[in-house]
Formats: structure tokens, C-alpha cells, sequence
């Protein structure tokens, strides 16, 4: 009988010690830092070892309420290619405090394709975000202290763009207004907080080289502007070092294990609907040193994380996926074919159509923009019928492409070997990958070309602040940076009600924000937010722990 929930079952599993998981990568143990028994950074500097495996990336369709068990996938697939006999590793993106106790619960994968410790991976972990948060908190501070003290550079408190962060849902904390009190204690202005995994300081962790390159980036990140319009940057307020100090353990990716002893990196973790959705280069590149096939994923649907993968990731790593895993349910297809939630167990052929058309499109995206051969992975449901899963595999060979039923959540890594038979030989196709857009085109044709050819928009509006922002970007140092664009995960436009593949809309920009350290430019669209609320009823409240045990995370 399979246990009830998957922190049951994380609790039945027997781990290995993580010395024994980093011994059958050949990672020599100088380079292991332990946190307790299960747990382990690598050290980044670790020699790479001159091989290179092949990459797959999951991604996934548009996303619903019910949920599609992207990373449940992941990890099954890498324990159904170790099944196979295939040397393999997962790397994926530390879970944010914010959806764990917000609407979303544990994000270490489900039922018998999980991680684990997952209570210590959905909790703290090895306190990679806190790092982060203090970082951004201490850049954001000494800003507030130059100008209290003097303000030498005649920083503009009406134009400080550096938000103070914490990884928790909290609305209260988007628009405050801080200083008050009296000279000694600040400047009054007005002021916010980002959700952690927005900051930019995130971004650069994960996109980063190393402790120089690090440095390097962490310097470029613009707090602000002087009153006569020039930007400040943290390199002018001395703090780089001290922040990359902070940042020191941070920078090394986190080790960990399947429920069948599968090694997992697992490191960094923004938001993809909010900033680029992608764990760190150095886990990915790690991995790939180290395994035959590396399984990495990207956030929310293929239109965010796997654009924002190949756009922003690959263009600044070099990396190149040999392989693209779609993940559709049968649930979220008739979701996007018009069914509520409360429904979506009962047959329904006509509503599974409909939402066909929204697998049909990022099929597309991947196979026609990105040029990547890709798989779609139907994770089962104990409500799916036998016909339904027929109608998506009839459907996805008109296009070439193969479906395969997933059943990993129940059977692990032996519900996963027909996808890895599938994804090992899709590595051994030649690619002709290529970006959505060229290096060399501006900001707006960039924008553009995104909403165009990966949403299907017929045009893109600016607002009018967003407007100026693009001229003054476009005749600034910073014209030439990839564009990572902040729109809602539940729909292709950047209205959440637009389900399944609509057409005829456009995507409206609201503003942008230069993120110089991390390297891109965030245009945010439609009503996005970069501190989310928590629902009516929040993940936390079903939430409990009793002497050791803890309860209610997923």
C-alpha cells in the first residue's frame, strides 16, 4: 500500500551517507563539505573533469492550479536512466520559503520520485537563500547609510532601485514608507520588499563564475540614480567584497540524493515567471563533469523557464541542451480546454481537445524556435483513461514527436524507463539549437521577438514610464542585454484568464528594470508581481511538527 503523503514516504526511504552519494561521482572528499549526514556542498573550484555528458532539459506546458509534477519528472528520470544502466545526475532550484508555506506546499519532486532530506530541502537547507537575503539586505542598507551620511555620490532617494527582500509571501511589504522618525533615523521614502528569489543577487549567484566573476557582478548591480540621471552602482559604494563574502558558501552547489540514491544538485532557485528560472550554471556544469546525462529543469511553462533556459542560461554559459522533456496531465490539458478544477477528474474528450492546442504550441517553440528534439512525458493521474492518454499520443505524432506515459510518482526510477529509453536516444540526434533572438538586436526587437514568436502576440504596448525607460536603456551601455520578461506562468498572453494557445492580444510592459550584475534587462508585463500575497487559505496552516516529526509539507 503506497503511503499517504510524500513526506511519508520521504520518511520510509533509507538514504545513503552523502559521502557515498559524492563517492560514486568520483568527487575527491577534499572537496565535500558536509551538513550532517544527508547533506553536502561541493566545492566550486573543484577541477572539472575533461568530459562533457548530454543535457535534457524539462520543461513543461502552460501551467494550472492542479499542477503538473515538473520536477517529480526530473527526478524520476534521472532515476530511470541509472535504471537503464546510464551514469546520471539531477540539478535543480532550491525551493522558496515563499510557495512552501504560500499556495504551492514542498517542491522536492512527489511520491517515489522525490529528493530527500526533502523536510530540510523545502525548509532551510544549507542556507543559500538566508545568504542571499542578507546580501541584498546589506546592499540595500549601506545605500540608505551613504545617503544619511553625507550622500557623497547624490544618490536621489526618489530613484533608489535596490528593494530590501525576504523569502516569505508578504503583500503588506510591497510599497512602505521607511525613514520616518526623525533625522537620526533615515531619509524618508517611499520604499518596498522583493520576494528573495527575485532579487537580483539571486540571479547573479546563479549566473556566475566563480568567486572573481561573482565579485565582477555583484559590483555592476545598479542601486540607483544621482540626481542629474546617472546610475550608482555598488562597485561606488565600496560593498562588493563584503557582499561576496556573504555570498562565499552560497556559491557552492548543494548535494543530495533520490529516494533510490540518484545524486541531485540542487542550487539556486529564482522564479522564472519573475526572473530567469533556472538553478545555478556552476550545479549544471557540475553535473554535466560528472555524469553521462545531466536532467536539469526550468521554471513554470516552456514560454518562461525554457526560453529564459536557452535566452539568458545558455547564452552566458555556453551550454546547449541535447534533449527537451514536455511534461503534460491530462487534468491541466482540460483545464486549458475550459474545465474548473473541481471537474477536471471526470472524462471529458471535448474540453482534452481544446487544451491540446496549448501542448501543440510549445511543441512548437521547442522543436520549431529552439530547434531541440523534444519528448512529451505524460504524467499519469489515477483519474486518466486509457483513451485520453491515446488522444495525446495520437496527437503529439502529427508533429513528429513522441508521448510517453510517466508513472514515477508511483513506481520511481522503473516508472520512468520508457521516458529515459526516449530521452537517451533524442541525445544522440544532431541539433541545430539556436537562440529566439540574436545578441545584436535592440531591446524592443528582442521584446518583440519573444512576444511574437514564442506567445504568438500580435504586438507589444508600453506604458508611458515604460516607454521612457526603453529609450533611456536604449541609449544606454546596457542596450545590447538579453531581455528576461516578467509575465504571469498561466497563460501565454500576459493575462492569467487566457487560457489554452489564444491569439489576436498583445503583451503590455508596464516597466523595466536594468539587472547589470545578473546581465539582462526584466521588462515586467501585465500585472506581475515581484512580492507575491499569500492565498486565502496558505500551505502553512495545514503545516505542524510533533517532538521531531514535522507534518503537512507535501
Amino acid at each position: 500500500m503506497i503511503p499517504k503523503s510524500d513526506i511519508e514516504i520521504a520518511k520510509s526511504a533509507t538514504p545513503l551517507p552523502i559521502s557515498e552519494v559524492a563517492k560514486k561521482l568520483g568527487i575527491d572528499e577534499e572537496y565535500i563539505e558536509n551538513y550532517g549526514k544527508y547533506k553536502a556542498k561541493i566545492d566550486h573550484t573543484m577541477p572539472v573533469k575533461n568530459k562533457k555528458g548530454k543535457l535534457i532539459l524539462v520543461t513543461a506546458m502552460t501551467p494550472t492550479p492542479a499542477g503538473e509534477g515538473k520536477t517529480t519528472v526530473t527526478v524520476g528520470l534521472a532515476d530511470g536512466l541509472r535504471r537503464i544502466g546510464k551514469n546520471s545526475v539531477a540539478a535543480l532550484r532550491e525551493p522558496s520559503l515563499g510557495p512552501v508555506f504560500g499556495m504551492k506546499g514542498g517542491a522536492a519532486g512527489g511520491g517515489y520520485s522525490q529528493v530527500i532530506p526533502m523536510e530540510d530541502i523545502n525548509l532551510h537547507f544549507t542556507g543559500d537563500i538566508h545568504a542571499i537575503t542578507s546580501a541584498n539586505n546589506l546592499l540595500a542598507a549601506v545605500v540608505d547609510n551613504h545617503i544619511q551620511q553625507g550622500n557623497e555620490l547624490s544618490i536621489d532617494p526618489r530613484r533608489i532601485t535596490i528593494k530590501r527582500c525576504i523569502d516569505i509571501n508578504d503583500r503588506q511589504l510591497r510599497n512602505i514608507v521607511s525613514g520616518l522618525g526623525g533625522k537620526p533615523n533615515g531619509t524618508p521614502r517611499e520604499d518596498g520588499f522583493d520576494i528573495t528569489v527575485a532579487s537580483e543577487v539571486m540571479a547573479v549567484l546563479c549566473l556566475s563564475d566563480g568567486i572573481e566573476d561573482l565579485k565582477r557582478r555583484l559590483s555592476s548591480i545598479i542601486v540607483g540614480y544621482t540626481y542629474d540621471n546617472k546610475v550608482v552602482t555598488a562597485k561606488q559604494l565600496k560593498i562588493e567584497g563584503a557582499l561576496a563574502i556573504l555570498l562565499k558558501d552560497a556559491i557552492n552547489p548543494n548535494l543530495v540524493q533520490t529516494l533510490e540514491n540518484t545524486p541531485v544538485f540542487i542550487h539556486g532557485g529564482p522564479f522564472a515567471n519573475i526572473a530567469h528560472g533556472c538553478n545555478s550554471i556552476t550545479a549544471t556544469k557540475m553535473a554535466l563533469s560528472l555524469a553521462d546525462y545531466a536532467v536539469t529543469e526550468a521554471g513554470f511553462g516552456a514560454d518562461l523557464g525554457a526560453e529564459k533556459f536557452v535566452d539568458i542560461k545558455c547564452r552566458k554559459s555556453g551550454l546547449t541542451p541535447d534533449a527537451v522533456v514536455i511534461v503534460a496531465t491530462v487534468r491541466s490539458l482540460k483545464h486549458h480546454g475550459g474545465v474548473v478544477k473541481s471537474e477536471l477528474t471526470n472524462p471529458n474528450p471535448t474540453a482534452l481537445n481544446e487544451g491540446l492546442s496549448n501542448l501543440k504550441r510549445h511543441i512548437e517553440n521547442i522543436t520549431g524556435v529552439f530547434n531541440l528534439p523534444a519528448v512529451v512525458a505524460i504524467n499519469r493521474f489515477p483519474s486518466d483513461t486509457t483513451e485520453e492518454i491515446e488522444a495525446i499520443k495520437n496527437f503529439t505524432k502529427k508533429f513528429g514527436v513522441e508521448s510517453v506515459v510517466f508513472e514515477g510518482w508511483e513506481k520511481g526510477g522503473e516508472g520512468a524507463t520508457a521516458l529515459a529509453e526516449i530521452a537517451v536516444k533524442l541525445c544522440e540526434r544532431e541539433n541545430d539549437f539556436s537562440f529566439c533572438y540574436p545578441d545584436e538586436f535592440s531591446l524592443k526587437e528582442k521584446l518583440e521577438t519573444v512576444a511574437k514568436r514564442i506567445y504568438r502576440a500580435t504586438h507589444v504596448e508600453f506604458s508611458s514610464a515604460a516607454a521612457r525607460k526603453l529609450k533611456e536603456i536604449s541609449d544606454s551601455d546596457y542596450r545590447l542585454l538579453p531581455v528576461c520578461i516578467a509575465k504571469t506562468q498561466y497563460s501565454f498572453s500576459d493575462d492569467p484568464k487566457l487560457l489554452g494557445a489564444p491569439d489576436n492580444f498583445a503583451i503590455t510592459v508596464k516597466d523595466f528594470r536594468i539587472s547589470a550584475g545578473a546581465g539582462f534587462i526584466v521588462a515586467l508585463t501585465g500585472e506581475i508581481m515581484t512580492m507575491p500575497g499569500l492565498p486565502k487559505s496558505p500551505a502553512a496552516e495545514k503545516m505542524d511538527i510533533n517532538g521531531k516529526d514535522i507534518v503537512g509539507i507535501f
